[in-house]
């Protein structure tokens, strides 16, 4: 029976323990990771209540058609009403009926139905379903009895990071993105993962490549848009060769103009609207040369040209930057903000190895030593809302998740840039973010299912090792709500 590896395990590479989940893979920690890993669609989160990426669009663009629409009636009433307050039937002006007072016509005005101030206002349908998502995803991390696998996804969101505060198009998909772009490839191929992410229009929208144009291209020369590097830029940055990957200012414009005409079917009449679409009329004609390979336009010109992405695609997810890159973010995701080089290295070699093998990469962590090596890796703000749910077994419904998570800076899908959410001490360490972990600590301790013993169910959470002076500070509790606040809040769970 190893305990503290068992800790290890739930606290670094998962979700956090419940009670009983430590005592549950003492026996083997590091095998009950690999089969996680093992189990057959372990990641995908499918739920017939969320609706797909098509689906998703179609029903926010209908709301947004109806708003403009329902704006626009109201505007128009609004200009007759006062048309015809100021003038009467042959355009004279109205004057006022006999005996009414200015405080009279107030009054009218006054009696005139108003809504309920005690009625809520209904969520927007792209708020709904950022809503319903969150509620999704906060069920499978409580019910979960590892969450190795869910924390993978959460690296990965993370590393293709859309911005769901860009527009309600992309707040409304952002789930979708995560549901269709990154669960299904998760244990996959990274090239697969990597393809889904670049073509899925929350990622179109939120990097702005949807709207980019070639400016030699048969639209570009009619159209006054033209040419978008973002996409392209973030591309080599951030998704794959890294910011020192070799690349230069020339490689992303070239890249750009490849990735011109990657968009989607926008028309909520076709089948396959919000569906990614290559549009030969937007894409730049000719050969291309990136980072010193040159990437020819086919005769075929819409298939032969939406090759040119995909082979630039393929090319960089097998280099070996990208190998580098994706080892390095893994290890300091899971192990520390400064993780040992052979570790680095280890997972690099397995990356390149396997052909970018996503499972047989996270399989390859968890066999390292050092990954299991004490260390010091703070928790990030979603991890320690998860971690605390699931420790106090606390039923948190969508909005209140979102309330915490904006409280503590680190809302889903809401990077404050591409790069997505740093995951590093300096980030995070800070007096005003630990007052605000105390005080959400404090407010779930209100809700927490806790056991008869405290200090029995705190050697469920923190295992054996916790410290003397935790120990005491939980023991000296002046109530059951203050012992499990000052669990979450304990030096052994904020760091694994």
């Amino acid at each position: 029976m190893d305990a503290e590896s068992a800790r290890t395990a739930l606290h670094r590479f998962g979700l956090g323990p419940r009670p009983g989940d430590i005592e549950k893979i003492a026996s083997d920690p590091r095998g009950a990771l690999l089969a996680e890993l093992g189990t057959t669609d372990i990641a995908i989160l499918d739920d017939a209540d969320l609706p797909n990426t098509s689906q998703g669009f179609i029903a926010i663009r209908d709301y947004q058609m109806d708003r403009r629409l329902k704006r626009d009636t109201e505007k128009k009433v609004q200009a007759e009403m006062a048309a015809m307050s100021a003038t009467g039937p042959s355009g004279a002006p109205v004057a006022p009926m006999p005996g009414m007072t200015a405080m009279a016509a107030g009054e009218i005005a006054s009696a005139a139905p108003k809504p309920k101030a005690d009625v809520p206002t209904p969520p927007s349908v792209p708020q709904a379903y950022y809503r319903d998502e969150i509620d999704a995803r906060t069920a499978r991390q409580r019910a979960v009895s590892i969450g190795f696998v869910e924390r993978l996804v959460l690296f990965w969101t993370n590393h293709f990071a859309v911005q769901a505060d860009k527009d309600e198009m992309v707040r409304g998909l952002a789930g979708a993105f995560e549901r269709e772009a990154i669960r299904p490839f998760v244990l996959g191929r990274f090239e697969d993962m990597l393809v889904a992410a670049t073509r899925h229009p929350a990622m179109l929208l939120s990097l702005d490549n949807a709207g980019s144009i070639g400016p030699d291209s048969r639209a570009g020369k009619k159209r006054d848009r033209g040419l978008n590097e973002n996409h392209a830029r973030e591309l080599l940055e951030l998704h794959t060769i890294g910011v020192d990957g070799g690349y230069s200012q020339s490689d992303v414009t070239a890249f750009a103009r490849i990735l011109t005409g990657w968009t989607f079917e926008r028309n909520v009449e076709r089948a396959d609207a919000g569906v990614f679409r290559f549009q030969p009329n937007l894409h730049e004609p000719g050969d291309q040369t990136v980072m010193g390979k040159v990437y020819r336009a086919d005769v075929d010109y819409p298939v032969g040209n939406e090759g040119q992405g995909l082979s630039i695609l393929h090319d960089l997810a097998v280099h070996p930057a990208t190998a580098r890159h994706i080892a390095g973010k893994l290890a300091r995701h899971f192990v520390a903000d400064d993780p040992p080089q052979a570790l680095v290295d280890r997972i690099a070699a397995k990356f390149t190895s396997s052909g970018g093998d996503l499972k047989a990469i996270a399989e390859t962590l968890v066999r390292s030593d050092e990954a299991w090596a004490p260390g010091r890796k703070f928790t990030t703000p979603q991890r320690f809302l998860t971690a605390s749910i699931r420790a106090l077994d606390v039923d948190l419904e969508a909005q209140r998740v979102i309330q915490f998570l904006n409280v503590l800076g680190q809302p889903y899908w809401t990077p404050p840039s591409p790069e997505g959410f740093h995951d590093d001490a300096g980030t995070w360490l800070a007096p005003d973010g630990l007052t605000s972990r105390l005080d959400i600590a404090d407010r779930l301790a209100q809700q927490a299912a806790l056991a008869s013993d405290p200090m029995a169910w705190t050697v469920d959470i923190l295992g054996v090792g916790a410290s003397q002076e935790t120990v005491q500070a939980i023991r000296r509790a002046e109530s059951a709500r203050q012992a499990a606040a000052l669990l979450v809040m304990s030096p052994e769970f904020q760091w694994s």
